[in-house]
């Protein structure tokens, strides 16, 4: 099942925005540029390029957004209704950089909630005990990225199942920077100009199988709590980076059921977006297409004890970069 875009207010800082779509009457999906008036000029056309992707749009970034500019400011005609189109997740990645323990406060929380057997301290030790430590990271510059797998990608309004054996399904709403030049080995000071723009995603995470009981000494398990299929809702949109600005302190929102559950602003971020890109490039090179997640804030479910269900709706948004809502659907046993 695929929703579409309630109003216009879904939209998007800046004069435009990119995306992927599909269309009923053609089963290909193209890139598009989206206005603000809500219609979508497809860029297969506009830019003479049959085969043109948005991974083979970025790969041109520095080239093609002079277009754009253009495109968003002329006359488009041919330009479709979005309401008769589909959108999907905005770009088909090589690499997904995630970023974990980035939110302060999401960290301490966690940190309390996961509490080990036989720790009997208070919470308030608990919790002096976690800031310290994100204290301790900061001032030591450390960063934590580990590699996301592109099959777990949705759409932005697509159902996103819950696999029979994810006991503890969480949210974990992220500011996504897409990569929109090869980056290796760049200094945190120049790593924004490798950043084409931004997007939503949401990492759901299956909390039960985050550590190996088997044998706790392996630690995390991030191939089975984090990359189901649909696991990673993204977009609606990519926005320009130039729209963006800065995003030091950009609010991120999720709603479940309509119940506000994460409000937060990037300024509780450990480590800035510039950070976590130079960081990743100094192991990886990044690709064009390529996404680096920055981390989730405060307000997931474990910290509210209550974790994702069949029939949940989750709305998530991020200032200027639209919304998302998807439809949790429980996979039978």
């Amino acid at each position: 099942m695929s929703v579409k875009p309630e109003s216009t207010s879904d939209l998007f800082s800046g004069p435009f925005a990119l995306g992927t779509f599909e269309a009923a009457d053609s089963p290909a999906a193209f890139p598009g540029l989206v206005d603000r008036e809500g219609r979508v000029l497809d860029l297969r056309t506009a830019l003479d390029d049959p085969a043109l992707t948005m991974r083979s749009l970025l790969e041109r970034w520095p080239a093609v957004l002079p277009r754009l500019r253009e495109l968003a400011v002329g006359t488009r005609s041919g330009s479709r209704p979005l309401e008769e189109l589909r959108v999907l997740a905005p770009v088909e990645p090589r690499q997904i950089f995630q970023s974990g323990a980035n939110y302060r406060q999401h960290v301490i929380d966690l940190h309390v909630a996961h509490r080990a057997p036989g720790d009997e301290r208070s919470e308030e030790e608990r919790r002096a005990e976690a800031a310290e430590i994100m204290d301790r990271r900061a001032a030591e510059d450390l960063p934590y990225v580990f590699i996301g797998l592109p099959s777990s990608i949705t759409g932005p309004y697509d159902d996103v199942t819950l696999p029979a054996w994810a006991a503890k399904p969480d949210w974990e709403l992220e500011l996504a920077a897409v990569i929109g030049r090869p980056a290796y080995q760049v200094s945190v000071e120049e790593a924004l100009e490798y950043v084409a723009g931004y997007t939503i995603a949401n990492d759901l995470t299956d909390r039960a199988t985050v550590f190996r009981r088997d044998m706790p000494q392996i630690g995390t398990d991030w191939l089975r709590s984090k990359n189901a299929p649909g696991f990673t809702p993204l977009g609606p949109w990519i926005v320009p980076a130039e729209s963006v600005g800065d995003t030091g302190d950009l609010q991120l929102n999720l709603k479940l059921n309509g119940e506000v559950m994460q409000d937060e602003s990037t300024k509780d971020m450990i480590f800035g977006v510039a950070r976590m890109v130079a960081y990743a490039s100094q192991t990886a090179r990044l690709l064009p297409g390529d996404l680096v997640l920055t981390g989730s804030p405060a307000g997931n479910g474990m910290h509210w004890g209550r974790l994702l269900r069949d029939g949940d709706v989750m709305e998530s948004t991020v200032t200027g970069l639209g919304t998302q809502r998807t439809r949790c659907v429980a996979e039978e046993a």
